[in-house]
């Protein structure tokens, strides 16, 4: 598993940025419900969206060492005024700009506070390209409007996502995480489109220990197939397994176990 450059992941929060500006303007109902992400609404999900840019921009620029309250974040709810796709694109835009600046100005190893156990500008970076990426897809969901991502970017987001995984059944032992542990249980992800130097399967496997993970191609208990995006998408509850982008091959009760408990 290689990381992108820190360069890559500031241009494709940008673009992200950008996609999801073109979903608020674009004439949706901004007061819907988004599916994916039921208690909130379009709008409500762009300002958590903003938001998250906005905190991790404060924590990069002041080179915070502990966790910085929202209270302390100055327009971190994004404009007063609610129902306005204009204030809100504005607000958006200037988000964008501040996050992608600041980055870039802090480059990939910057010291900075994260809660992940990587203290990097560059952890931040990288996190927030998937979470604008995983957002915009909920935004398009809510929007009806449709929805694609780069190959290397949708594949770092699996990596990091299960990366993630790998971090809380390390450190919170409690959580849900730890019921994924077992003897004999595996699942492969795999994607369908890609050429084969990317490298877009995955094999996640469940033991007694820990859960541990490898790109490749090999047999598990069950697997996930479809174009990458869709891959994905259903990996991050965002597309249902029954969805006809993605077939499931053996037992799916574990895969669906798996979505239940390895969340964010």
């Amino acid at each position: 598993m290689t990381l992108l450059t820190h360069e890559r992941y500031c241009d494709e929060i940008a673009h992200q940025v950008g996609l999801l500006r073109a979903v608020v303007t674009s004439g949706a109902d901004l007061s819907v419900t988004v599916p994916t992400c039921p208690d909130w609404s379009l709008e409500q999900l762009v300002r958590h969206t903003g938001g998250a840019l906005r905190w991790v921009e404060l924590l990069v620029r002041t080179r915070a060492d502990a966790d910085i309250p929202e209270d302390q974040l100055p327009l971190g709810d994004g404009p007063e005024v609610t129902g306005d796709a204009v204030a809100l694109d504005a607000w958006l835009a200037e988000t964008g700009e501040m996050i992608v600046r600041t980055l870039r100005e802090a480059g990939p190893d910057t010291k900075v506070w994260a809660w992940a156990g990587i203290h990097t500008s560059g952890f931040w970076a990288r996190r927030m390209a998937h979470e604008v990426t995983i957002h915009r897809a909920d935004a398009t969901l809510a929007a009806g409007l449709p929805y694609e991502v780069a190959p290397d970017v949708a594949a770092d987001a699996i990596d990091e996502w299960l990366q993630i995984v790998e971090f809380v059944q390390r450190t919170q032992p409690q959580d849900g995480v730890r019921e994924l542990r077992g003897p004999g249980r595996s699942i492969h992800l795999h994607a369908t489109d890609t050429p084969p130097e990317l490298n877009a399967e995955w094999m996640v496997e469940l033991t007694d220990d820990a859960v541990a993970w490898r790109r490749g191609h090999e047999k598990a208990t069950v697997a996930l197939r479809g174009p990458l995006t869709a891959v994905l998408l259903a990996f991050y509850r965002r597309l249902p397994l029954d969805s006809p982008e993605v077939e499931v091959l053996g037992e799916r009760a574990l895969l669906e176990f798996w979505l239940e408990r390895a969340s964010f």
